[in-house]
């Protein structure tokens, strides 16, 4: 009785339908993951300027005034901020003298690995000078941070 020899394995059709397959769940995941990225980065710096936003509350009931950089008593450094590796925070005082903006603008994503859906993006917190009421938002159009990637708070 002679033994065959049945050869095992996969066709090349089959493994290429697994490539195409594999491929196909990637293209659908990636943009799924960089706006992961980009919602953890917004949170992230969300987060830190909520809590910064208690020393420039101190700070303007204390003086009577929003810090807005003039002096080096009112930058962010100097009132607790921290120095974050994902843009740069301005103050800018609005109206009489205790309303004011703090803005966070992240870097571009050449210069230091921003999510590219955030890149050079802006939204700010808004101290309203009457109330003393916070406001979280980003600007209309190409500088603001897309509303999906805010957080509900921020909306």
């Amino acid at each position: 009785m002679r033994k065959t020899n049945k050869q095992q394995g996969f066709t090349l059709i089959e493994l290429m339908i697994v490539v195409a397959v594999i491929g196909v769940l990637a293209a659908i995941a990636m943009p799924q993951y960089q706006k992961y990225v980009a919602k953890a980065e917004v949170s992230s710096v969300l987060a830190t300027l909520t809590g910064a936003k208690t020393n420039v509350e101190a700070y303007t009931v204390e003086n009577g005034l929003f810090p807005d950089e003039s002096t080096d008593d009112q930058k962010p450094l100097a009132l607790g901020v921290p120095v974050l590796p994902l843009g740069a925070i301005t103050f800018t005082r609005t109206g009489a003298t205790d309303g004011g903006i703090i803005e966070f603008t992240f870097y571009s994503t050449a210069d230091k690995g921003v999510s590219a859906l955030v890149s050079e993006k802006k939204f700010t917190l808004t101290r309203t000078a009457e109330t003393g009421a916070w406001q979280c938002e980003a600007p209309e159009g190409e500088l603001g941070i897309p509303s999906e990637l805010l957080p509900k708070t921020c909306k």
